[in-house]
């Protein structure tokens, strides 16, 4: 038997940008993540750890209760983002308060419309080598390592727009 030959419809080829998809969804999640890595990075510091102080100390008490309830909010999301992801304290302008987001992937905080002011990375090229799949491990160094002044100056930013 011969094979039959199907003719194909095939919709109309559209020009996309490098970088981005038909829907545009490819390029929002490359932004999200530049932003988030941008964020991360600066966060750091090798001079970093301890707690922060003055307003951003006074509204991670009011929003969390303690800075200990919140360090556990952020390292728990971290830690257990499903996958590759981002635990992120952020600053939510309408309600002018801190929350702690989950993001999964390269899905972006904004469709929620949050600020990212600390920003924890939990992609496996993050610590694998180093703390193989114990992520709970890395997220307590990245504490150690916690820049406030950039937190504390990304907060001043987010409250002043």
């Amino acid at each position: 038997m011969g094979s039959r030959s199907r003719a194909r419809r095939r919709e109309p080829s559209r020009a996309v940008a490098p970088g981005q998809s038909r829907n545009g969804s490819h390029c929002r999640r490359s932004r999200s993540w530049t932003v988030q890595n941008s964020v991360f990075w600066n966060n750091l510091s090798p001079d970093g750890g301890d707690r922060p102080e003055g307003e951003l100390a006074a509204a991670i008490d009011e929003h969390f209760g303690t800075f200990e309830a919140f360090q556990k909010q952020l390292t728990t999301a971290t830690s257990t983002v499903q996958g590759s992801g981002w635990g992120v304290l952020a600053w939510e302008p309408l309600g002018r308060r801190l929350v702690v987001e989950q993001v999964y992937d390269h899905h972006g905080n904004v469709g929620m419309n949050t600020t990212p002011l600390l920003v924890f990375d939990a992609w496996e090229h993050a610590y694998y080598l180093q703390y193989r799949n114990v992520r709970p491990d890395y997220v307590e160094k990245l504490w150690t390592l916690v820049d406030w002044t950039d937190v504390t100056t990304r907060f001043d930013a987010a409250r002043a727009s």
